[in-house]
C-alpha cells in the first residue's frame, strides 16, 4: 500500500527497516534512522494556520498532535484498516477527578483480538481552552516516552521530560513499547501530575494502534477515546490544631518538631524519604503540601490527610503566630500556635512514659509496655538517655535547613536541668542528635533513691518548663 500523501512518519509496521529515501508531497526523506528533529509542512486535513505536520519523524513513535485534540489529528492520519473491534480505555486511579499537583499513575489498555503491535499517543488539556497543556507527563519504564513541542509546532524533541520552551506534551510508546507480534491486550503505563494549581476541568485524549504487524499501514485498527477529569470539590485543607510534636501540648519554637491535624492537609500519606532532598536541604514541600509558620516555610517530615509533621523555621518571634497549610486546593484558614524561645517537651511512649533508652538501646519502660518489644524499668543510678525536641539554640549553631551533622556535637547549654521524681539528675551529655532534625538526646543518672513506680520527669531550660505528665518507671 502507498504511504499516503499527508503522513509524515514510519507506519507502527515499518519501524524495524531501514528505509531508503522516499518522498512525501515531493520532499525527498533520508532513512528514518538518521533523524529526530523534524522540518514544518502545513497539514491539509486541518487549518493550515492551526497546524503543521513535523516531516522528519522520530520514528519509534509518532510526531506530536496525534491524540485526537480538537484541531489536531489522530493516527488514523497515516494507519488506515477495517473490520475493527476493540478499543482504547484510560484507568485512573481516582476515579476521573484529580487534585492539583498530585500524581496520579495512568494506565492506557488498548484492547483488539486481531493486532500483533501497538502503540498510542496521549495528552492532557484544559477543557476551557484545549491549546493549552494540562499538567506533566512522566514515564515509569522503557514503554513510553514524551514528545514535546511548542503551540505552533515548528519543532518537537523526544525523550523523558519537557523543558518550558516545549509546553505541549505527548506521552507515546516506544520501540520496545510497540511489543511485535504481542497478543492484546496490552498495557501502557506512566504517571501524570495535574497543574498545581486550580484549573478548572481536564480532557484527556488518547489515540491508540492496534497494528497488524505486517510492514504496511493497511489493515490497522485505530481507536480513540476521550475523558473529562474534574477536581476534587471541598478539599480546601483546614487546621483543627498545631502542638509540640512530642508533648502534643501547645508551645513550638525553632528548630522544634510541630504537629498539625486538620482536615484534607494532604491527599496521599508517607514521610520524607532521601530523594526529597534537595543538595542536603530538607524538603519544605512534599507532594504538594507545604507549611508556613509566621510566614515563614517549614520543613515537612510526614504528610497524610489529617496530621503533618514539621520542624519549626528560624524565628525569633515570641507569642503567636499564624500558621497555614497549602495542597493544590488551596490554602487553609490561619490558625494559631504558641512561639516561644524555648519548649522542650519529650516525646512519650503510649501518651505517658518517656522515650528513654539504655547505653545498649534497649527500651526503658513498665514491662509489656510494647506487644513483642521488651521493656523493663529504670533503676536508681542507671544511665539512661531522653529523647525530645524543643531544647531550643545549640553550641556550636546546627546549620539551618540540614540534618545534624556528625562531624560535630551541637551541644545545650549548661543551664539545663531535669528533674527525675523531683530530685535533680545528673546531667552527662545534651545534644542534637547527629543524623536527625530537632531531636535532642539527654544523657542522664537516676538519682540515687528515686522510689520506684512512676515518677515524673520534668525539664527546665531559659526559664521554661516542660509539661507536666510524662514519667520514668523505676523498679
Amino acid at each position: 500500500m502507498a504511504f499516503p500523501s499527508l503522513c509524515g512518519k514510519l507506519p507502527l509496521d515499518h519501524i524495524y527497516e531501514s528505509d531508503p529515501p522516499y518522498r512525501i508531497n515531493n520532499i525527498e526523506r533520508a532513512p528514518h534512522v538518521l533523524h529526530r528533529w523534524s522540518t514544518m509542512k502545513p497539514l491539509a486535513f486541518v487549518s493550515a494556520a492551526l497546524l503543521p505536520i513535523l516531516l522528519y519523524a522520530y520514528a519509534e513513535g509518532p510526531d506530536a498532535g496525534v491524540s485526537g485534540v480538537p484541531g489536531e489529528t489522530t493516527c488514523s492520519a497515516c494507519h488506515s484498516g477495517s473490520g475493527a473491534t476493540g478499543n482504547v480505555a484510560v484507568t485512573f486511579p481516582n476515579g476521573q477527578t484529580y487534585i492539583p499537583g498530585v500524581t496520579q499513575h495512568l494506565v492506557v489498555t488498548i484492547s483488539d483480538t486481531a493486532a500483533k503491535r501497538w502503540g498510542f499517543q496521549l495528552t492532557a488539556r484544559l477543557t476551557s481552552n484545549t491549546r493549552t497543556q494540562a499538567g506533566t507527563f512522566a514515564p515509569t519504564d522503557g514503554n513510553t516516552q514524551l514528545v514535546c513541542t511548542q503551540a505552533a509546532f515548528q519543532t518537537e524533541i523526544y525523550g523523558s521530560t519537557c523543558s518550558s520552551s516545549y509546553p505541549l506534551q505527548y506521552i507515546e510508546h516506544t520501540l520496545t513499547g510497540t511489543r511485535p507480534n504481542t497478543k492484546g491486550p496490552v498495557t501502557f503505563a506512566f504517571d501524570w501530575t495535574p497543574p498545581a494549581t486550580v484549573a478548572g476541568s481536564i480532557n484527556i485524549y488518547v489515540a491508540a494502534n492496534g497494528a497488524n504487524n505486517d510492514g504496511n499501514v493497511g489493515g490497522d485498527h485505530i481507536y480513540t477515546n476521550h475523558y473529562t477529569l474534574t477536581q476534587s470539590a471541598n478539599n480546601t485543607p483546614a487546621i483543627t490544631s498545631v502542638v509540640n510534636g512530642a508533648s502534643f501540648q501547645s508551645g513550638i519554637t525553632t528548630g522544634s518538631w510541630v504537629t498539625i491535624t486538620g482536615s484534607n492537609l494532604s491527599a496521599t500519606t508517607r514521610n520524607w524519604t532521601g530523594a526529597d532532598f534537595v543538595n542536603g536541604s530538607m524538603p519544605t514541600q512534599l507532594d504538594s503540601v507545604s507549611v508556613t509558620i509566621n510566614g515563614q516555610s517549614a520543613y515537612i517530615s510526614y504528610v497524610s490527610p489529617k496530621q503533618l509533621n514539621v520542624l519549626a523555621p528560624s524565628d525569633t518571634a515570641l507569642g503567636n503566630v499564624t500558621v497555614q497549610v497549602t495542597t493544590g486546593n488551596g490554602t487553609s484558614p490561619a490558625a494559631t500556635a504558641l512561639y516561644q524561645s524555648v519548649s522542650p517537651a519529650f516525646f512519650l511512649w503510649s501518651g505517658k512514659y518517656a522515650v528513654a533508652t539504655r547505653p545498649d538501646y534497649s527500651d526503658v519502660g513498665p514491662p509489656n509496655l510494647f506487644p513483642g518489644t521488651p521493656t523493663t524499668p529504670a533503676s536508681a543510678g542507671d544511665i539512661i538517655t531522653l529523647w525530645g525536641t524543643g531544647f531550643g539554640p545549640t553550641n556550636p549553631p546546627v546549620p539551618k535547613g540540614q540534618l545534624v551533622p556528625s562531624d560535630t556535637l551541637y551541644s545545650l547549654p549548661a543551664s539545663l536541668t531535669i528533674l527525675v521524681g523531683n530530685v535533680p539528675a545528673q546531667i552527662l551529655s545534651a545534644v542534637l542528635t547527629p543524623g536527625e532534625a530537632g531531636v535532642y538526646q539527654i544523657a542522664l543518672q537516676v538519682p540515687n533513691g528515686t522510689p520506684g513506680g512512676d515518677q515524673p520527669v520534668v525539664a527546665q531550660i531559659a526559664g521554661v518548663t516542660s509539661p507536666i505528665g510524662a514519667y520514668i518507671n523505676i523498679q
